[in-house]
């Protein structure tokens, strides 16, 4: 999923040199979201983790 944030930025950006507002506009915003829940699934994948970890083992 970060990898498709990553290549919607590059699209913005290249979209955003070349003058195409609407299209830098749109690949922007997919790259935010899509950004975002990436960090939301980290920082749940972390969160989970960490209390695994503190559990003894069985």
């Amino acid at each position: 999923m970060l990898y498709w944030a990553v290549v919607f930025l590059i699209v913005a950006i290249i979209a955003g040199i070349l003058g195409f507002g609407g299209i830098a506009a749109a690949a922007a915003g997919i790259a935010k979201i899509l950004f975002f829940i990436f960090l939301v699934v980290f920082l749940i994948t972390l969160i989970m983790g960490l209390t695994r970890r503190g559990t003894p083992p069985v």
